[in-house]
């Protein structure tokens, strides 16, 4: 009798654990856009909820919009649901979150998506201290600056899709202008260092300047320096120098010599006409 409560027991909890699984809440899809999520004003976007199982119902809001801004349904089952915005504008900046429902009921939030509209400011300025021509391993500061008074400057590296930096600004008095200085490095041969900047506003997150002129860095492979020359120059200056020095010496023995022999004979001379005298 104990035996068949254990195993009643056994197939209970078996069961209880299957049936959370199966009522267990579908896993979050996958929030993307095709071009990247820094995108021009005006530019087409397209959004794309991706799930790892099949759903007919997906839905995308925007934090701080309706809710839900976008539904999709679809007549059979898929495990992509595509957005598209044609005409992307200053409201479409913001953070997004899409959710698909099965027959288990709707799934977790996926991770939010930032979408940034560019454009909606002139471009600020970017510049490279101290040279944009610089030799492998070093350090360097790109310098974004504007009239503008925007609260932060956001600095980005061609290639990758995420900002490299973002920081607040600072007004210099003796320029007029806003600026950040953005320390990059050390830069190495290895990749491609073209940066652009932007500025923005802290009211409005997501909505940046026009990107200023690309600045690209150059950096050379520094070569062991061959110093042969160098020391043949160092040891024929010294040769020539000690050489010198020798004949110096020798000129000024000389000289000393010929003046104790002056001195002798002007006195033997004396000697002689005393001695005549007498």
């Amino acid at each position: 009798m104990t035996f068949i409560f254990i195993v009643l027991l056994y197939l209970g909890l078996n069961l209880g654990q299957e049936t959370s699984v199966l009522a267990g809440t579908p896993p979050k899809p996958t929030l993307s856009v095709q071009s990247g999520s820094v995108v021009a004003r005006g530019k087409p976007v397209t959004i794309s909820c991706e799930v790892t199982k099949g759903a007919r119902e997906y839905r995308l809001y925007k934090e701080g919009g309706p809710h839900p801004w976008r539904t999709q349904n679809t007549l059979e089952v898929t495990n992509k649901a595509e957005f598209l915005i044609p005409s992307i504008e200053q409201q479409y900046g913001g953070r997004y979150r899409c959710y698909y429902k099965t027959a288990a009921g709707w799934s977790e939030h996926s991770d939010p998506l930032e979408l940034v509209v560019t454009g909606l400011y002139s471009k600020p300025s970017l510049s490279v201290q101290p040279s944009s021509v610089v030799t492998s391993g070093e350090n360097i500061t790109c310098q974004c600056g504007s009239q503008l008074g925007f609260s932060r400057f956001v600095l980005t590296k061609e290639g990758e899709e995420k900002p490299s930096l973002i920081l607040d600004s600072v007004f210099i008095n003796s320029t007029g202008q806003f600026q950040g200085l953005f320390p990059v490095g050390p830069v190495t041969p290895s990749q491609k260092w073209t940066f652009r900047c932007y500025g923005y506003h802290v009211i409005s997150p997501q909505v940046w300047s026009e990107p200023s002129d690309p600045l690209e860095i150059h950096v050379s492979v520094s070569q062991p320096q061959d110093y042969t020359k160098e020391n043949l120059i160092r040891i024929g200056v010294s040769v020539l120098v000690l050489v010198l020095l020798g004949i110096l010496l020798y000129e000024d023995q000389h000289s000393q010599r010929r003046i104790q022999y002056t001195a002798s004979r002007e006195n033997s001379a004396s000697v002689k006409v005393a001695e005549t005298s007498e």
